[in-house]
Order: structure tokens, then C-alpha cells, then sequence
């Protein structure tokens, strides 16, 4: 392997150059040139960045500089030169300031940890798509929180709160785990919905395939019909992971850390294959509109009550089990009361400006 000191990158040399004049103060003429060498070659701006950072961590280090400024620092006035005919010395300090850059990055970082996290939420009504670095993209759904940590080696998502979809960047070297509770979902490129509720972990798979294990490591128990355990399809192999494919949905029960483990152990988790229709009324959220095909009206309420401010109770129980179908605005609670009322079946009495009662007409 050669010495990168002994490389001979004449953009690297001529970057240099350019950093000395600038440091010096540029004419207008310098200026214009500067400016237009950078745009002619993605990679001059690169070079001219990587030296700039490479300086600036080392304002951020005073000791480490003392030491270095001896060697790194440019000639009080520079030899007015071709850029061609660039004095080998600037080649090596570009070599030595670059090679710190990464060594010293470390020892600088120890214990001052980068921060890296992104956080991303909504609010009761809210709605967010983001794209990531890495190109996957995130949608949130109404009254949910997400912390995003996009590291070398993998990328993590941790939903705090709510539900959100997820559609992967196909990366085999950085794998995409989300965590919510005590569940962890592994994908490499794919897309997948994960909901938080009080009580269980939903996971239900639009694309591609994922392995869902216990956060821990404890086994799931058995997976789907034709599930697979996790062993192919570019995911690590786990004894307590089940691989979910598309069309597919699991609901993992939650408990407080306080539960003995005995207990949790107990409740067994859910695997089930869904229908298209199934699968398009679980992901309306992200169209803005609420599809039901003969749901009971207790769980159209809740869907509408995860999305707004405007809460619908059930003053009668025996409107519970209640079917109810069609395609109603997400954010329309108004209009779904006065469908509802026009049935005249059911009666509505309006508590105050945010909580409606739902009750058996007499």
C-alpha cells in the first residue's frame, strides 16, 4: 500500500492552493475564478470541503493545534505560483490535515458524542411525510413521535408514540430497525406500517418482507401459516425473530416492565394473513380519508378519535357492535356525526366544542 503522502491528486493540490490564497484575501479576479473552478467538477468542491473541515475541527481542538500549527500552517505569503506547478509541501499538508480530520475526529469526540438523532412528530389531526438521508421516507400519522438515528452501520427509528409507515432505501450494509416497546422490526429494503397502541405492537408489511423479534431477544412463538424464521432474504438469522411478508400482520402484546416476564410470556402473539381491502383500510390514514367495510362503529370512533382534536364517545353500548361502511374525510368528524344522525337511528349531544356523545334513538 503506498503513503498517502506520496499520492499525486493534482485537485487536491490545486484545492490547497486555492485555501492559501483565500486565507491571504482573494481579489475580485481570484474570487470569480475560485468560485467557477469549484462549479466545473463536483469533486473540486469536495477537495475544498473535505480541507475545510479538516481546519475547522482543528479550531475546535486548541491543544491538539498548538502542537500542529508548526506544521500545518500555511506561508505567510505564499509564492504566487501556477496552480499546476503547486509546491509539493501543500500537498502534504493537505494529506497530513486530512488524515487528522479523521484520526483526531475520535479522540475529540470522546465523551462529546456527536448528535446524530432527528426527531419528527404531529400533532392530534397532524400529518408528516419525511425522506431521510439514506432515501427511505417516513409518514407519520396523526399524534405521533419518532427519533431517527441514521448511524455507519445501521439505521434505527424508535416510534415513541402513534404509528407511522415506513418505506425503506435498499441497503444490505446498513439494515433498518424500527423499535416500539419491547418490538424490534429488521428490514433491509422494503415497506412496512408500525403501530403503537396502549396495549400491543402492530405490524403490518405493504412490500418486501421483515423480521419481527422481541426487542430482548425472546422468541415470538410460532410465525404465520407459511412463515419463515429468519434466515434468508438478506436478514440476519435470530432464534426469536419471524420473518412477515407482504400481506401480512402481527400484533405483538405489551406490558409494563414491572410485569414478571412469566406473565408476558403468556400472551401469545398474533400472526394473521390480511385482504387488499383490509390493507387499504389500515393505510387511509395516509390519503387522508377513513375506509370501512362493516367495521363496528366502537372502532370507527377510535380511528376518528386517534386523528382529531373533536373526541366521539359512546353514551350506549348497544351502538358498539354497530356496522358501518364507507369512505369518510379523516378530519370531517362533523360531517360523519351528521351522516350518523341522519340515519335517525342514533342522536348525538354535543358536551362542549371538543367531545360529542353518541347515543340509541328513543
Amino acid at each position: 500500500m503506498s503513503d498517502s503522502l506520496d499520492c499525486d491528486d493534482p485537485i487536491e493540490e490545486i484545492a490547497a492552493y486555492w485555501l492559501t490564497q483565500r486565507d491571504e484575501g482573494f481579489s475580485i479576479v481570484q474570487k470569480r475564478d475560485f468560485e467557477r473552478w469549484c462549479r466545473a467538477d463536483p469533486r473540486h468542491a469536495a477537495a475544498v470541503a473535505r480541507l475545510d473541515a479538516a481546519c475547522a475541527l482543528l479550531d475546535k481542538m486548541p491543544l491538539l493545534r498548538a502542537e500542529l500549527l508548526p506544521v500545518l500552517d500555511f506561508p505567510v505569503k505564499p509564492r504566487a505560483i501556477a496552480p499546476e506547478k503547486i509546491v509539493p509541501v501543500l500537498r502534504v499538508v493537505f494529506a497530513m490535515a486530512a488524515a487528522l480530520m479523521l484520526s483526531a475526529f475520535g479522540w475529540w469526540q470522546w465523551g462529546r458524542p456527536l448528535p446524530t438523532a432527528q426527531f419528527y412528530a404531529t400533532s392530534t389531526g397532524g400529518y408528516e411525510r419525511v425522506v431521510l438521508a439514506d432515501g427511505s421516507a417516513i409518514e407519520l400519522n396523526a399524534n405521533s413521535d419518532v427519533r431517527v438515528d441514521l448511524l455507519p452501520n445501521e439505521r434505527r427509528v424508535a416510534l415513541v408514540k402513534g404509528e407511522a409507515h415506513f418505506t425503506v432505501a435498499h441497503d444490505t450494509t446498513r439494515p433498518f430497525i424500527v423499535s416500539a416497546h419491547d418490538v424490534a422490526v429488521r428490514a433491509v429494503g422494503t415497506a412496512f406500517n408500525v403501530r403503537l397502541a396502549s396495549s400491543a405492537v402492530e405490524v403490518l408489511v405493504t412490500e418486501g418482507k421483515v423480521a419481527v423479534s422481541d426487542a430482548a431477544g425472546s422468541a415470538l412463538g410460532a410465525g404465520p401459516a407459511n412463515g419463515e424464521r429468519e434466515s434468508r432474504h438478506g436478514l440476519p438469522a435470530s432464534a426469536g425473530s419471524v420473518i412477515l411478508s407482504a400481506n401480512e400482520r402481527a400484533f405483538i402484546a405489551t406490558a409494563p416492565a414491572s410485569t414478571p416476564a412469566a406473565a408476558r410470556a403468556a400472551v401469545a402473539p398474533v400472526f394473521e394473513k390480511i385482504a387488499p381491502e383490509a390493507l387499504r383500510e389500515a393505510l387511509s390514514w395516509q390519503e387522508r380519508k377513513l375506509v370501512f367495510a362493516e367495521k363496528p362503529l366502537r372502532e370507527v370512533i377510535a380511528q376518528f378519535n386517534r386523528r382529531n382534536r373533536m373526541q366521539l364517545v359512546l353514551g350506549d353500548s348497544t351502538l358498539a357492535e354497530r356496522p358501518v361502511g364507507g369512505t369518510f374525510a379523516a378530519d370531517n368528524v362533523e360531517g360523519f356525526v351528521r351522516l350518523l344522525e341522519g340515519s335517525g337511528t342514533i342522536t348525538a349531544e354535543r358536551r362542549d366544542e371538543m367531545t360529542v356523545v353518541l347515543r340509541a334513538a328513543r
